[in-house]
């Protein structure tokens, strides 16, 4: 398309904005939210997260293979309250990734495509996401009280 052609088809369509006005993602603009919506977005932000935890667990193998100092200083990080919420956050991502895969996996072979089960398979993920990190973080806490 020509430029003349492009400033020409601007002016006579005065109610469309031209490309530089326009959003980059309408979608999020038009769209109203639903757990099906951000299902698929925190299915991705999980997927890239993991691979994130898989480096950070590769450092700490290192730091367990290089001897006690190192072990001692990979320890003391894991024992910090921050720690504990990446690992917490790590094993929310693995939870919430797996749940969704397995969703995923019933699409593909055809069942619960209609909107209702694809929404109630979304909360169900996130509830997943949500339980079993604190499952598994309450039974170490109280395992080690016992």
């Amino acid at each position: 398309m020509s430029a003349a052609m492009t400033d020409t088809a601007r002016d006579s369509r005065p109610d469309v904005r031209p490309p530089e006005m326009r959003p980059l993602s309408p979608h999020l603009q038009i769209w109203r939210w639903h757990a099906t919506m951000a299902a698929s977005i925190l299915h991705r932000a999980t997927g890239v997260a993991l691979y994130g935890a898989a480096a950070l667990l590769v450092v700490w193998l290192v730091l367990v293979a290089s001897g006690p100092s190192a072990y001692a200083l990979a320890d003391a990080i894991f024992d910090h309250w921050f720690g504990q919420l990446c690992l917490y956050g790590v094993v929310a991502a693995i939870a919430y990734h797996a749940a969704n895969g397995v969703r995923h996996l019933l699409w593909d072979v055809g069942a619960h495509l209609n909107p209702k089960h694809a929404e109630v398979s979304a909360w169900f993920a996130f509830l997943i996401a949500i339980a079993a990190p604190t499952a598994l973080f309450a039974y170490f806490f109280f395992a080690e009280r016992l």
